[in-house]
């Protein structure tokens, strides 16, 4: 079975860090494209970060670009999202996804798994 479990989201002062962990288990994932998506209250699930998990070729929205780096520890079979110079706006539910037949890293529908999400808030 399948499992995408993340971790190490919390509440934050504005400018400050987090490190977000997605644990991932239930198959091999080399192949896959592992995404983290946030989605703020009232707000669509949007795409914050990929990874193609064999390359380690990333990619990210302007909105995130320079603030934040997805990484995989092999050895763990984890993903990482490390977030820098947060802020308020960033506040929201953070998910990992994997997906194995991924075109468009930016679009919900093509990832297969997601996890339950963790919450991320940043105070001004």
């Amino acid at each position: 079975q399948v499992q995408l479990v993340e971790s190490g989201g919390g509440l934050v002062q504005a400018g400050g860090s987090l490190r977000l962990s997605c644990a991932a288990s239930g198959r091999t994932f080399r192949g896959y494209v592992m995404g983290w998506f946030r989605q703020a209250p009232g707000k669509e699930r949007e795409f914050v970060a990929a990874m193609i998990w064999s390359t380690s070729s990333t990619y990210y929205p302007d909105s995130v670009k320079g603030r934040f780096t997805i990484s995989s520890d092999n050895a763990k079979n984890t993903v990482y999202l490390q977030m820098n110079s947060l802020k308020p706006e960033d506040t929201a539910v953070y998910y990992c996804a994997a997906g194995s037949r991924v075109k468009l890293v930016l679009r919900r529908a093509e990832y297969d798994y997601w996890g339950q999400g963790t919450q991320v808030t940043v105070s001004s």
